[in-house]
């Protein structure tokens, strides 16, 4: 394999949480990288505050959720209200993660935590650094970058990810296309003291002929007011826009909300402009697109930064393999093919939602106000929701990455790989057996190779042989040849876990945290393998006994370039 550390930088524009979820994924991984901000100094007010389910189970994985979790707000429902009458109201307690919320944080804070992380890695980002232009060929990147004294100076590198924002530059010096609409309306943004008749821990949507409004707590009395603003602001200078008032503010709550709400103390308030675009690719040769770079809309349903820091992740562990000589180019193109389709979907709801939401009359009106409380009302439906809001249901299975064999329940590959109670009966550098969950086992910067096996496995790794039969022997036989195997593919980027169900009484539900069984998540076949990517995905998954030659190809084909021989071991 290549030694990454003597590879060219991996060049990062932009040090918003896309990008510095991108430079975490590629430093996790050893690739060297730069990042920039043109910036001097990291902003002080911005419109993101949400950090959904699926982003906060992908930094557990990173091990850096848990400062998150103490400086953020959770919100456990969401309510929307036409014309002062509640027509829906949806709970996230029922999702099946550790993160049954929404999670409330000024996205300054949520990039002060990313930089420190990153820090500890060994990156800084770069302040006032300016990408000036930039030029491709074959080997790399060249780029022109101005330093706040003003000099300039050049930069190789070997890829370049393109996080800097919606008037990207990187985009403008590509040429790119930013199609899509800017709406009519701008919005604005408040954050105020409130004394309000619910609990803290839900947000609260209100729609009408006067226009949306919206209430999100941050907690002690402090929430984010979002109001659409329908008066056509003034074309002025950037950075001299006016800004909403605490009587403007009180104004919107009295007209909207039709509930006892009483403002105070307004600490920031802004009007920003709302547009629904997005680029029609991600990648071009060696630059990648991501975040509001690649596609802004509507604030609708906090989608807009968890999407950004999804992508990050997505591409970092690809450019890693590709750098470390244990992937084809072509490994790449599936940065594109995975998340844009889902970009696309993201701006169609946003969109959907935004009008739904504004609608005073007409066939979007009856929608909100008799079809979707009865549509809400069916359990299915509002499952599919929770899902979709906390982006749990975000999946890959059409990805050419993904190898799926039939089995007995599970998820599929393609789909996120979900936390459960474990037991270990083997693992990596000797490993100790004993119960733990798979987000701990799980290594972002490797892929993880599960190994589902029945309880007599488990009872071997602690020492009582008359429990195992000859048929027993055999299949653990198997699954040592079908690990070596794997390990001889993607050598030093796979870790192997042999896991099997914990024992009921014996503590398994303290000891879980919450998470579902092995086989409440992973299903009842045994034994039975799941690869999962570095970003928390199923690669592959079936059973040992008939699929490795299949996984061998799959591996060869997209991880392991140079056309890495395989030859199946000599059945004993």
């Amino acid at each position: 394999m290549t030694d990454v550390s003597a590879t060219l930088p991996v060049l990062v524009v932009g040090a918003g949480p896309t990008g510095l979820a991108a430079a975490m994924s590629l430093a996790r991984a050893r690739v060297p990288v730069r990042l920039i901000d043109r910036a001097p100094q990291p902003g002080r007010h911005t419109r993101a505050i949400g950090l959904q389910a699926r982003t906060l189970e992908l930094l557990e994985q990173h091990r850096v959720v848990e400062p998150f979790l103490e400086l953020g707000h959770r919100a456990h429902a969401a309510n929307l209200y036409s014309n002062g009458q509640r027509r829906a109201r949806l709970d996230f307690d029922p999702l099946l993660t550790r993160y049954p919320y929404l999670l409330f944080l000024d996205q300054t804070v949520t990039e002060q935590l990313l930089g420190a992380q990153l820090a500890t890695l060994g990156v800084e980002v770069e302040r006032g650094v300016e990408l000036l232009e930039c030029q491709q060929d074959p080997d790399g990147v060249s780029a022109v970058l101005r330093h706040a004294d003003g000099h300039t100076g050049a930069q190789r590198a070997s890829y370049l990810v393109a996080a800097d924002g919606a008037h990207s530059t990187v985009r403008h010096q590509l040429g790119m296309q930013f199609d899509g609409q800017t709406l009519e309306q701008s919005f604005l943004l408040a954050d105020v003291g409130a004394q309000t008749p619910w609990p803290e821990d839900e947000f609260h949507i209100f729609a009408s002929g006067d226009g949306l409004a919206a209430l999100f707590p941050f907690g002690k009395g402090r929430y984010r007011l979002v109001a659409d603003h329908r008066v056509v602001l003034p074309a002025v200078p950037e950075g001299v826009m006016p800004v909403p008032s605490l009587d403007a503010c009180r104004a919107i709550v009295e007209q909207r909300v039709h509930h006892p709400v009483a403002l105070s103390d307004l600490s920031w308030s802004s009007y920003f402009h709302v547009n629904s675009r997005m680029v029609g690719q991600l990648r071009v040769q060696r630059v990648f697109l991501a975040g509001d770079a690649a596609h802004v809309h509507s604030p609708a349903g906090a989608q807009g930064m968890n999407t950004g820091i999804q992508e990050a992740f997505n591409l970092g562990w690809k450019i890693a393999r590709v750098l470390a000589g244990g992937a084809p180019d072509r490994l790449l193109d599936t940065y594109n093919a995975e998340r844009h389709p889902i970009e696309r979907i993201v701006l169609r709801q946003t969109s959907f939602v935004t009008q739904l939401v504004e609608a005073d009359r007409g066939p979007l009106k009856l929608l909100r106000e008799r079809v979707m409380p009865a549509l809400v009302a069916l359990g299915p439906l509002r499952d599919a929701a929770r899902q979709a809001v906390s982006e749990l249901s975000i999946q890959y299975r059409r990805s050419p990455l993904t190898l799926e064999r039939v089995l007995d329940g599970g998820p599929r590959a393609g789909e996120r790989a979900p936390d459960a109670l474990v037991r270990v009966v083997d693992g990596p550098l000797g490993k100790a057996p004993g119960k733990g969950r798979m987000f701990d086992l799980h290594d972002p910067a490797s892929f993880s190779l599960f190994l589902l096996v029945d309880a007599k496995a488990e009872t071997a790794a602690e020492g009582v042989a008359a429990a195992r039969t000859p048929a027993d022997i055999a299949v653990d036989e198997e699954l040592t040849r079908f690990a070596q195997a794997v390990e001889r593919l993607l050598p030093e980027v796979v870790r192997v876990w042999r896991l099997s169900d914990v024992a009921s009484g014996t503590g398994a539900q303290a000891a879980g945290g919450g998470a579902p069984s092995l086989s409440e998540a992973y299903g009842r076949a045994r034994p039975a393998f799941y690869l999962v990517r570095p970003d928390g995905y199923i690669c592959a998954r079936g059973r040992p006994a008939s699929d490795l030659h299949a996984l061998a190809r799959h591996c060869e084909t997209w991880f392991a370039r140079g056309g890495m021989p395989f030859a199946a071991p000599t059945q004993t």
